[in-house]
Order: structure tokens, then C-alpha cells, then sequence
């Protein structure tokens, strides 16, 4: 099953993400060698600049996408406000629907 993560960032904390967007990068690439992500991004703000992100993984259980989400460097970091884990169904444009 996909479940999506809505991170927010705290407020005032763009110098948190900087800092570990190599180890958060890098923590993203594992997923996808392993086929858990399906795709990533950030929100951005009105200046264009990150103020949080949205990442699908596939997971067993709700227990696995936690598990999942609490090992993402910017969480380990406290980068985020808030992280909301949705299951989703993909259901236009999927890239196994041919």
C-alpha cells in the first residue's frame, strides 16, 4: 500500500533542512533502490523557498510507513512541526498503468 507523508517545517528552521538535505537525499535514494519510494518533493513557500515536504512509500502497514517517516534525517532532526501519514491510492497517471 502508498501512504503519503504531509511534513511541515517548523517555522524559522530552513538552516535545519540545509543541513541535513545531503543525509535526507541520501536516506530517499536507499528507499528507491529498495522500490519503497514512489516520489518526493518539497513545499515551497510564497519565496520560493522549502517549508515542507510530501513523500510516498510503499508499505505494508501503517506501522511500516511509520517506521519509515521516523527515519527520514529531517525528522531525526526536528525539521518538522507536523507529519500526517495518509494511505493513497493512486488512481490517474500511475506510472505501472499503461
Amino acid at each position: 500500500m502508498i501512504f503519503t507523508f504531509i511534513c511541515k517545517d517548523k517555522p524559522g528552521q530552513l538552516d535545519v533542512r540545509l543541513a541535513n538535505r545531503p543525509a535526507h537525499v541520501d536516506y530517499l535514494m536507499a528507499l528507491d533502490r529498495e522500490g519503497a519510494l514512489k516520489f518526493a518533493g518539497p513545499f515551497l513557500g510564497e519565496d520560493g523557498k522549502p517549508i515542507g515536504s510530501l513523500v510516498a512509500v510503499e508499505a505494508q502497514d501503517r506501522a511500516g510507513a511509520e517506521q519509515i517517516a521516523a527515519g527520514d534525517p529531517y525528522a531525526k532532526a526536528g525539521l518538522f512541526e507536523s507529519v500526517e501519514i495518509l494511505p493513497w491510492n493512486w488512481m490517474f497517471k500511475a506510472p505501472e498503468a499503461k
